[in-house]
């Protein structure tokens, strides 16, 4: 687990054998791990014990005038409790309790009568100092009791979102493929944008889409759109009638949660390995990214209402095609890509940005591991904080190279 809370790169040779050959250790998914994993302490907070013992120890020996600077120590083991365990905490508690009592009587290191060791204001703030330990007890195995907690919830978490958002295989059928995903929700994988990708009769069929919305009632949605997705591309019929079905089901769904507004933008691919080519069906969603012979354009067609909108149009989605042939790469991707801004509050140039890195590059051809390696270090140095969900599906005709 990386406790820097970074993107972790989920390779497939961890789940290939070695007769995979080239094809293992390819990039397969990214996941956020800040959400199974309790953060850190940052260093300061780690340290501030040790500080705040070595500032009253400081203010003994500069003080002019004698007062009971020992008293301060009181506050050591609640400032502890913030960071240690309990065992810890009570170890601190014992510390303040001795230091107290060289700092208040021991003429060789403070210069202060032995008598007042036991002088009755001394004497109250051992007592005090060991009820605040008692309570800083409490208060740091409380403390570990909700990390734990957090992490069998984030664990849950995760648990649902990878039985949601499989990892993307290397190979479907005729395609290669690379998959990124990255919940906006902060500290766990739950979040509203999906895909797939299923080897089907009638080919290679892929999903992206954005749910309206965030967190756990997303994730409902999430679940209705993939469940009808992964039913329907295995049925006879064309993309159309693959997107009729889940804008039914979604409907279904917004009369279940009553909620009208309820929608998702989605993009359909479908490969056809014997023309060369994709169809693609685009509900209300960001177009495609072809990167074809070191150029990059957004496979722009007839715009279709998104998901659950659809009896609002008077007409039927309409699908269209583009070659799709060896050597290119085909970019899916969500909002949370395109609208991370950075300092400056400017929005990521992702046509750009790939026209920088692959445009003109002819051979070797990228692959989309490479398209998808090379978003995942360059969004997190135009941006350091997300707002919104990423995901990336990038896919390529199988060639036969990779074996």
């Amino acid at each position: 687990m990386d406790r820097s809370g970074e993107w972790i790169l989920e390779r497939i040779g961890r789940d290939r054998g070695p007769d995979r050959g080239r094809a293992a250790g390819r990039l397969a998914e990214v996941v956020d791990s800040r959400g199974f994993e309790v953060a850190r302490p940052p260093a300061w907070m780690r340290w501030l014990p040790v500080a705040y013992v070595v500032f009253v120890l400081l203010l003994e020996t500069v003080t002019p005038t004698p007062w009971a600077v020992s008293f301060l120590l009181i506050a050591l083991p609640v400032i502890a409790a913030y960071t240690l365990g309990p065992v810890a905490v009570a170890a601190a508690t014992v510390f303040a309790v001795v230091l107290e009592g060289v700092v208040a009587g021991t003429p060789c290191c403070t210069g202060h009568n032995i008598h007042m060791l036991w002088e009755n204001h001394h004497v109250a703030a051992y007592v005090a100092t060991g009820l605040v330990g008692a309570l800083g007890v409490a208060l740091a195995a409380h403390r570990r009791r909700q990390e734990r907690d957090l992490v069998r919830a984030h664990s849950v978490a995760e648990a649902l979102m990878r039985t949601l958002l499989r990892p993307v295989p290397h190979r479907v059928g005729h395609l290669l493929a690379a998959g990124l995903y990255r919940s906006g929700e902060v500290g766990t994988m739950v979040g509203g944008d999906l895909y797939d990708l299923r080897a089907t009769p009638s080919g290679e069929r892929a999903i992206i889409g954005d749910v309206r919305g965030k967190g756990l009632q997303a994730v409902r949605t999430v679940a209705d759109i993939l469940g009808s997705f992964r039913e329907a591309v295995h049925d006879e019929g064309d993309l159309p009638a693959v997107a009729t079905r889940m804008e039914r089901r979604l409907a279904r769904e917004a009369e279940d949660l009553l909620d009208d507004e309820l929608f998702v933008t989605a993009a359909l691919i479908e490969y056809d390995a014997a023309a060369h080519r994709v169809t693609i069906i685009n509900h209300g969603h960001i177009e495609p990214v072809l990167i074809s012979g070191g150029e990059v354009t957004p496979l722009i067609g007839p715009p279709a209402l998104p998901l659950g909108l659809g009896a609002l149009a008077d007409e039927e989605p309409v699908a269209y095609t583009h070659p799709f042939a060896h050597g290119d790469v085909l970019l899916l991707c969500t909002d949370g890509l395109i609208e991370a801004r950075d300092h400056t509050g400017a929005f990521y140039p992702l046509l750009d940005r790939l026209r920088h890195r692959f445009g003109g590059r002819t051979a070797p051809a990228p692959g989309p591991a490479d398209v998808i390696d090379f978003l995942n270090t360059d969004l997190p140095r135009h941006t350091r904080v997300f707002h919104d969900d990423v995901a990336l599906l990038a896919l390529a005709p199988d060639d036969g190279s990779e074996v």
